[in-house]
């Protein structure tokens, strides 16, 4: 039984690495995540990892882990911002309010798939301008959905959450070791 983990993302990497688990291969899948016309965000990030979880190659015994983290703001998606103008869009309408961070994960071996979504709540304070534009010139949005990683230079933006704070940086630990255990992936080893 191999472990393939379905993401290119580092945090993810480094977050499976506190259960435990070294991945044997890493294999992102390259699917489309636009989102489908009125489609709600948790929703959409349940379909995003479904699709990702389904398009990676592995053997039949093999388990696979993917994974998809989307912020929404009421019901629209702040997907990874294209540039530096959309990231300070986001920012501004993040600044002062709460928001959703959705991550579904998902775990295949052969035909089976385990999933869980798991949606936590986070408040950004008022940011400035200044903020936001030191913050833009650190690139750390780059790649982040809704601009911003909670763990980075970010967190200084971020005084309270409700949830998951491993699934607000990317891989809620506890839902993944549940779901791993119950897909059959030896998480936890007896010592001998």
């Amino acid at each position: 039984m191999a472990f393939i983990l379905g993401s290119g993302s580092p945090r993810r990497l480094d977050l499976l690495a506190q259960l435990g688990v070294q991945p044997d291969a890493i294999r992102a899948p390259d699917i489309d995540e636009t989102p489908l016309k009125g489609e709600l965000p948790v929703p959409y990030c349940n379909r995003i990892t479904r699709a990702k979880v389904q398009a990676v190659q592995a053997d039949g015994d093999d388990v696979t882990l993917c994974a998809d983290t989307t912020v929404a703001l009421g019901r629209r998606i702040l997907g990874k911002p294209e540039d530096a103008g959309q990231a300070a869009e986001f920012l501004h309408a993040l600044s002062g309010r709460r928001h959703r961070v959705i991550t579904s994960v998902a775990v295949r071996r052969g035909v089976r798939v385990l999933q869980r979504d798991v949606v936590s709540q986070v408040k950004v304070k008022r940011l400035s301008d200044v903020e936001i534009n030191a913050y833009l010139a650190t690139g750390d949005w780059q790649g982040k959905a809704g601009a911003y990683a909670i763990q980075g230079p970010a967190g200084a933006f971020i005084p309270w959450i409700s949830g998951s704070f491993t699934g607000i940086v990317g891989l809620p630990l506890s839902e993944t070791a549940a779901l791993l255990q119950g897909i059959g992936y030896p998480l936890y080893r007896e010592v001998s």
